[in-house]
């Protein structure tokens, strides 16, 4: 790709460095605009108009907002641990770009292509978990340390049906490499024959992105902004970049893994340029279904999030995995294999929803009202 930009082979050492500065430039435009969409969508689900003061149709709001939060002062707490508070924030940031690496764009458009992409990508972006605890113990801080421990708490327990979810799938697909993933859904994307890992996926996802319904590490109720309460300025502005960017970022991945990628409907045989809006479409689709559960579901209460992984979520998991090996170790028929696991998949779905749908409290029926003269004589 930068031999294509450049226009001459450059040194690989080179070659790495100016795709890494390249794709950190892109996804950091790629930040701000999120959260300039994001405010426009809620602003309109919630017959609202939002950024509109600031630049053409608001669009410069996020670039005001950047430019304040780095003119505004550094602050540390007195009695803040100083090495622990200060690399809280580039272990929480740095993780999740590095997590990009593996991640095609297009067809040959990527930082470096592994083998074992998808293993690699699952390894890294779980490190992020140290920085949030760092800066909750840090600051010396009780609200922020209460906000800690439920990043970790919430973290690793939805860490594991994400995980398992992305196995089952590699195990359909047989690799681990995303490039191979998206070339295999060719005909045909990931979700039709597997829904129900794509909606553990997808809880899962909001979960480890701290997302509504499960931004309890940072609820403004209970906690007043989770572990990084302390932070100011450029400190404060890491944590809500590495969020969006790890929106954008699962958003590629559920693009490649389930959506079919560049490769999908059209075939491989695309142009570049065609590659770019296939990929642009899906990955807009998927954040627009983060940003419209936002909106619509208020955010759950400790207990029902971790109850919901560990009693819900994690055992569909386990029988998505199963259901996919015993498809894979007894060779069923391609039209069969796939029609099992499309119909084992839709009734996950359904058990899923029967199980949300039956923990939902509803307002208990109130007794009649009782005459005054039978309360009386009562």
């Amino acid at each position: 790709m930068t031999s294509e930009l450049f226009g001459a082979d450059l040194n690989p050492w080179v070659d790495a460095i100016v795709r890494l500065l390249m794709w950190v430039g892109f996804m950091t435009v790629v930040a701000m605009g999120l959260i300039y969409l994001e405010r426009k969508v809620l602003a309109r689900f919630m017959a609202r108009i939002g950024p509109q003061k600031t630049g053409p149709m608001g669009l410069l709001q996020s670039v005001a907002d950047a430019l304040k939060l780095i003119g505004k002062e550094d602050l540390r707490p007195r009695n803040a641990d100083p090495w622990t508070f200060e690399l809280g924030p580039y272990l929480v940031f740095i993780p999740i770009f590095m997590s990009f690496l593996a991640i095609p764009l297009v067809f040959d458009w990527h930082i470096r292509l592994f083998e074992l992409g998808l293993l690699y990508f699952v390894a890294i972006s779980s490190i992020n978990l140290v920085g949030w605890v760092m800066a909750g113990w840090g600051s010396d801080n009780r609200y922020a340390m209460l906000g800690a421990l439920r990043a970790v708490a919430q973290g690793i327990s939805y860490e594991l049906p994400l995980v398992l979810s992305l196995v089952a799938v590699a195990i359909f697909n047989q690799t681990l490499n995303l490039e191979e993933m998206i070339l295999f859904q060719g005909q045909t994307p990931n979700i039709l024959w597997q829904p129900l890992a794509f909606m553990i996926f997808f809880v899962a996802a909001l979960a480890e992105m701290n997302r509504p319904p499960f931004d309890i590490p940072v609820g403004e109720s209970e906690v007043v902004g989770g572990p990084f309460v302390e932070y100011s300025g450029i400190r404060w502005s890491m944590f809500f970049l590495g969020e969006y960017t790890a929106l954008f970022i699962m958003a590629l991945l559920a693009s490649v893994v389930f959506l079919g990628g560049w490769a999908w409907p059209l075939g491989e045989e695309l142009g570049r340029w065609w590659q770019v809006i296939l990929m642009t479409v899906k990955t807009s689709a998927f954040i627009f279904l983060v940003f419209w559960v936002r909106a619509s579901m208020p955010r759950l209460r400790i207990d029902q999030l971790m109850a919901f992984s560990w009693k819900v979520l994690l055992p569909l998991t386990f029988a998505q995995v199963l259901v996919n090996g015993l498809v894979l170790a007894y060779e069923w028929d391609y039209w069969v294999s796939r029609v099992a696991l499309g119909v084992a998949g839709l009734a996950g779905i359904v058990l899923l929803y029967a199980i949300i749908d039956r923990s939902v409290r509803r307002p208990r029926p109130r007794p009649a009202p009782v005459a005054q003269s039978e309360a009386v004589t009562a």
